[in-house]
C-alpha cells in the first residue's frame, strides 16, 4: 500500500509552515511542528516543504517579521512553478506570519526565480499603504511580477504580537486571492494578544457582538478576519482598507471558516503538552485542520503512516472523506462497537497498536484533558498585560470600524452574541461531561446557540 495519501498528482504542492511559539523544535512542539512532520518531503516533483520557526523575543515584540515574510516569499520565489498550488500555515505570530505572506503575493505578486535583491524593496512597496506606495505596488506588480493564488492557509490562533509596534500590514485581513481560509481560535485564553474584549457595562454590548466570528465574511465575500488586530491608529486602518478595496480588482469568493475549540492558546496550536502524549486538546484542532485539507481537495502529501499517532484513520479521509458518526460522550458506552466502515482494523499496516480504536473514541478522551493557563504558568506575561491596547472591529450591524482604548487586564471574557458562531463539537462534550473537577464552561460566553461542528 502507498505511503503517502493522496497520491501523487498532476500539479506540485508548495507547504509553508510558520511555527510562532517562541521555542526550539523540542520536547513540547506545536501542531504546526506535528503537521510538519506528517508532510511528504523527498519528491521536489510532487511536493515542496518549508518550516520557520519563531523564537521568543519574536513571538513577543515582532522584531524580525519582515524577516520571516521575506524568507517565506524567497522560497516560494526559488521554488514556483507555472501551476503549483500554494499552501500556508501557522500558529500564534507564525499565523499573521502566513496571512501577512499571502498578503503581499496579493499586492505585489511573486517575483521570477532569483531576483534576489528585489525581495527587500518588493516588501517595502507591499507595507507601504499610502494611496502613492498603492499606485506603485500596482505598477510593479505588472511589471515584474507573477500572479499567483494561494490554494490554503491554515492557522491556530493568529496573534500579531503582543502589540509593541502599531502597526498593520495590508492584506491580513482582507485577501481575495486565497481560495480557503481555516482558523482555529481558542474559547479560553485571556492574555492581552488575544480575542478576548471587555466585559463591563451595556455601553460596550456592540464590541461584543461585533468581534463574533463568522462562517462566511462580508457582504462582498471576501476574506474579512479581524481577531488579535490590536494597538492600529484609526485613520491609518480606515485609509487602508479602503484602498485595499480599491485596489482589489476581483472579488472571487474565499471559503472562511472560523473554528472555537476548548482551551487556552497552547491547548488549541500545541506546545502546551509533552511530545509522546496520549491525550491532549490540541490533537483536536490538528485534526480538524487535516481534515478540512482533504475536504478542499489541496493535494498536500501526507505520510499514511503519521495519522495514527493524532488519533485518525487516513481511510476516512482518503478517497473520500467519510462523513463522522456521533460524538461520544463522558457517560457513553465506549466500549460498544461502531458502525463497522468506521471500525479500526487493528491488523491495518496503518494502525499500530498504541490502544487506538476510533477518531470518536479520541476525541472524547481528548476533549476532558487539561487546561494549559499561560498567565498562571508564566507570570512575566503580565508585564505585557498591563499595557493599554486600541481596539478596532468592525460592527456586524453596518460594517462601521469603531476603535476603543482598553486596559488589557480588564480584556478576560468575549460574549459570543451574534448568530454564525462556529464551536467545535469537542467543546460540548467538555462542558456536559461529569468526569472533570467541576463543570466547565468557556471563558467565551455564549449568547446564541452555536453552529456545532465535526
Amino acid at each position: 500500500m502507498e505511503d503517502v495519501i493522496p497520491p501523487a498528482h498532476d500539479y506540485r504542492t508548495l507547504v509553508l509552515c510558520f511555527d510562532g511559539t517562541g521555542s526550539e523544535f523540542n520536547t513540547m512542539n506545536s501542531n504546526i511542528g506535528q503537521f510538519f512532520t506528517m508532510l511528504k518531503k523527498d519528491s521536489p516533483n510532487h511536493q515542496m516543504v518549508y518550516y520557520h520557526l519563531s523564537n521568543i523575543v519574536d513571538m513577543m515584540i515582532g522584531t524580525h517579521f519582515d524577516a520571516h515574510v521575506m524568507d517565506g516569499y524567497e522560497f516560494l520565489m526559488q521554488s514556483y512553478q507555472a501551476g503549483d498550488r500554494i499552501c500556508l500555515f501557522g500558529f500564534s505570530s507564525g499565523a499573521y506570519t502566513a496571512r501577512a505572506l499571502a498578503g503581499m503575493l496579493h499586492k505585489v505578486g511573486l517575483l521570477p526565480r532569483s531576483n534576489h535583491q528585489q525581495v527587500p524593496f518588493a516588501y517595502k512597496m507591499y507595507s507601504q499603504d499610502d494611496r502613492e506606495g498603492w499606485k506603485q505596488s500596482r505598477a510593479f506588480k505588472k511589471a515584474f511580477s507573477i500572479d499567483v493564488n494561494v490554494e490554503f492557509v491554515g492557522v491556530w490562533d493568529t496573534v500579531n504580537t503582543v502589540g509593541i509596534v502599531p502597526r498593520r500590514l495590508p492584506f491580513t485581513r482582507a485577501n481575495n486571492k486565497i481560495r480557503y481560509f481555516r482558523h482555529a481560535l481558542s474559547l479560553d485564553e485571556h492574555r492581552v494578544f488575544c480575542h478576548q474584549l471587555p466585559d463591563t457595562n451595556d455601553d460596550e454590548q456592540e464590541i461584543r457582538k461585533s468581534k463574533t466570528p463568522h462562517a462566511r465574511e462580508t457582504k462582498s465575500h471576501a476574506l474579512h478576519i479581524a481577531h488579535h488586530e490590536k494597538s492600529d491608529p484609526s485613520a491609518h486602518h480606515h485609509g487602508c482598507e479602503e484602498l485595499e478595496h480599491r485596489f482589489s480588482q476581483s472579488m472571487t469568493p474565499t471559503d472562511v471558516q472560523e473554528v472555537w475549540f476548548a482551551g487556552c492558546h497552547r491547548d488549541v496550536g500545541g506546545g502546551a503538552a509533552e511530545n509522546g502524549t496520549r491525550h491532549s486538546l490540541s490533537r483536536i484542532s490538528l485534526r480538524w485542520m487535516i481534515r478540512e485539507c482533504f475536504k478542499a481537495k489541496t493535494g498536500i502529501l501526507f505520510h499514511r503512516s503519521e495519522f495514527q499517532q493524532i488519533g485518525m484513520d487516513p481511510r476516512t479521509l482518503y478517497p473520500h472523506v467519510r462523513q463522522r458518526p456521533p460524538a461520544l460522550t463522558s457517560t457513553s458506552t465506549t466500549t460498544s462497537p461502531l458502525p463497522r466502515k468506521y471500525e479500526a482494523d487493528l491488523s491495518s499496516p496503518d494502525i499500530e497498536d498504541t490502544g487506538f480504536v476510533s477518531e470518536e473514541q479520541e476525541d472524547l478522551a481528548d476533549a476532558l484533558t487539561t487546561i494549559h493557563d499561560r498567565l498562571k504558568a508564566w507570570p512575566v506575561w503580565w508585564i505585557l498585560e498591563g499595557l493599554p491596547q486600541q481596539l478596532r472591529y468592525q460592527r456586524d450591524e453596518d460594517n462601521a470600524w469603531v476603535t476603543k482604548i482598553r486596559f488589557a487586564a480588564k480584556l478576560f471574557s468575549v460574549n459570543l452574541s451574534a448568530a454564525g458562531v462556529i464551536v467545535h463539537r469537542t467543546v460540548k462534550i467538555r462542558m456536559e461531561a461529569d468526569t472533570l473537577r467541576g463543570k466547565y464552561q468557556p471563558k467565551a460566553k455564549f449568547k446564541v446557540e452555536p453552529t456545532w461542528v465535526d
